[in-house]
């Protein structure tokens, strides 16, 4: 096997994210890949056997990076639960801001492999809400937010409406541009729990 120079792994992941973003995931091309991260087309296939591969590694490092940027709010003693809920909605928001690219190809396919049960991403997926329910929890324990919570419905619904806020700035970044749906979405997940 050739030594692999540089960061060629890195490169052909960008790539693929700009031309998933682009044309869709099913109607991406490896070669278009390769020529997008400057490399031969031979040499994406030293890194992945196909282009769901390459897909699965992206949702793999977009979810270990928000999760440990999670983990470490969760472990902030300085912070309560709803500065914690706010440090985790910036962490996700700010992964898309840093590229936009990666939260289109994030709200045009992280569905469909949802169902993939090889996709390892899924861990780190989990384990980002399982970090928001414990602060959940922990804000009910403290009476910050209201006790007739459903965590596990409450769940869902940050799921779906943080993918849905996504389809939409991507559909129109003018008007709804990311940085007013961080605010909304902190404001509408504190205060929409927080007990009255």
């Amino acid at each position: 096997m050739r030594v692999r120079e540089g960061d060629k792994e890195k490169d052909i992941l960008d790539a693929a994210i700009k031309v998933f973003a682009h044309v869709g995931f099913h109607n991406a091309k490896i070669s278009r890949i390769a020529e997008v991260a400057g490399v031969a087309t031979g040499s994406v296939y030293l890194y992945f056997r196909n282009k769901r591969e390459i897909l699965l590694k992206i949702f793999d490092k977009l979810w270990l990076n928000v999760y440990e940027g999670s983990e470490n709010a969760l472990q902030k003693k300085n912070l309560n639960p709803p500065e914690k809920i706010d440090e985790m909605i910036d962490i996700l928001i700010d992964t898309f801001i840093e590229s936009p690219s990666l939260a289109l190809v994030f709200v045009n396919e992280q569905y469909h492999l949802m169902d993939d049960e090889s996709a390892s991403f899924k861990v780190y997926y989990n384990k980002f809400f399982e970090i928001g329910e414990e602060i959940i929890k922990e804000g009910i324990k403290k009476n910050i937010f209201s006790k007739s919570l459903d965590v596990e419905i409450l769940r869902y619904y940050i799921i779906g409406g943080v993918r849905n806020l996504l389809h939409q700035w991507a559909r129109e970044p003018e008007k709804y541009p990311l940085n007013k749906i961080r605010q909304a979405s902190k404001y509408i997940t504190k205060y929409g729990i927080i007990e009255k």
